[in-house]
Formats: structure tokens, C-alpha cells, sequence
């Protein structure tokens, strides 16, 4: 790896995405496979394929990457609201 992260979008699955809130939550490899109720070894493999697509060397540049491209939202920084459903009336 280079040391830095990708300068470039980088598409993210669900479950990819799911596992990159939990690690800027704080959240440790066991606890998140626990939460998400897969094994350990799964999250290990989503954090690699994580870290190898964002080209991030760990968790912290991870974290880093993931609010300069508004994937995680911490402490309502880098929060986007989302629109509401616009109610309809039934006639």
C-alpha cells in the first residue's frame, strides 16, 4: 500500500459500508461480528478487502477516509439529512 488513501471514489458494498460505521463507532473486529452476527473471520475479510480498496494502511486512515467521502457520519459531523417521504393523501 501506498500510505495514502484513494484520491478517487471507491464503490463499497452494503455490508462493506455497514462495516466501516462500526469501525468508526470504535468498534473492535469481535464486537463487530457480534453485532452484525457473522463470524470474526468474515469481518477480517471485509476490513481487508476494505483497507485494500480504499488503499488505506489502517483503521485510522480508514476512519479518515471514510468522512472526507461521507461515508460515516460522527458526533453530527459529516451528517447529511436525509429528505423526508413526502406524505400523501388518500382521496
Amino acid at each position: 500500500m501506498s500510505g495514502s488513501v484513494s484520491g478517487t471514489p471507491v464503490t463499497l458494498s452494503d455490508r462493506e459500508l455497514q462495516v466501516v460505521e462500526l469501525v468508526a463507532a470504535g468498534l473492535t473486529n469481535e464486537k463487530i461480528a457480534e453485532k452484525l452476527e457473522i463470524s470474526k473471520r468474515t469481518v477480517d475479510n471485509h476490513i481487508s478487502n476494505i483497507l485494500n480498496k480504499t488503499r488505506a494502511d489502517n483503521r485510522v486512515t480508514l476512519v479518515r477516509w471514510a468522512l472526507q467521502w461521507g461515508k460515516v457520519c460522527l458526533d453530527n459531523i459529516n451528517c447529511c439529512p436525509l429528505p423526508r417521504p413526502i406524505d400523501k393523501e388518500v382521496s
